[in-house]
């Protein structure tokens, strides 16, 4: 099932998402719909939060970066309870948007390793080290767990820049090819 998107300025964006364990009410059924919305809206990443839930889940298809970035191939996968336990390498600029954030694209730097730990849809723990465009697309579906957008990380300016543009996003005035959700202020 295709589930709305919450948009920029909901406050479930903000919030620090909560863990889950395996009784989790029909989780397999909520990730199917999670990689289901993500490729609908053809995105790489969605997180819960993102379909309004505070759970610390997300879905990753790097797919679509394999003919620039071939580490992309075989990224697919759902992570639940995941942490970044260590971050080391070089920073690296890429330019991120967000199905939260729609039309809105802006370099962001982040460290290209990342050691993480989580627990895949079977509730196997792994633990692993991801780098390049793996670790890219990871910490920015960690950070939406972490009631971050990758605005966050834009200097002042170019957030005071942008204002104009996500206010526009929180009160609905965008377009997108799919459905949002908006709080209504």
């Amino acid at each position: 099932m295709i589930l709305p998107i919450v948009g920029f300025g909901n406050p479930i964006l903000r919030k620090v998402a909560k863990d889950i364990d395996k009784e989790y009410p029909e989780l397999d059924k909520l990730i199917e719909d999670m990689f289901d919305t993500m490729y609908h809206a053809s995105g790489v990443g969605l997180a819960a939060p993102q379909i309004d839930k505070s759970i610390r889940l997300f879905v990753i298809d790097a797919t679509p970066f394999v003919e620039n970035y071939p580490e992309a191939e075989g990224f697919k996968q759902a992570f639940i309870n995941p942490q970044i336990i260590e971050e080391s390498g070089e920073l690296w600029v890429f330019q991120e948007g967000c199905l939260s954030v729609p039309d809105i694209h802006e370099d962001v730097s982040r460290k290209s390793i990342i050691k993480v730990r989580y627990f895949d849809e079977n509730f196997n723990e792994k633990e692993e080290y991801l780098t390049g465009i793996r670790a890219r697309v990871f910490q920015h579906e960690y950070d939406h767990l972490e009631g971050k957008v990758f605005v966050d990380r834009l200097s002042p300016l170019r957030k005071t820049l942008l204002k104009r543009k996500l206010n526009d996003i929180s009160v609905g005035k965008v377009r997108t090819d799919y459905r949002m959700k908006i709080v209504k202020k």
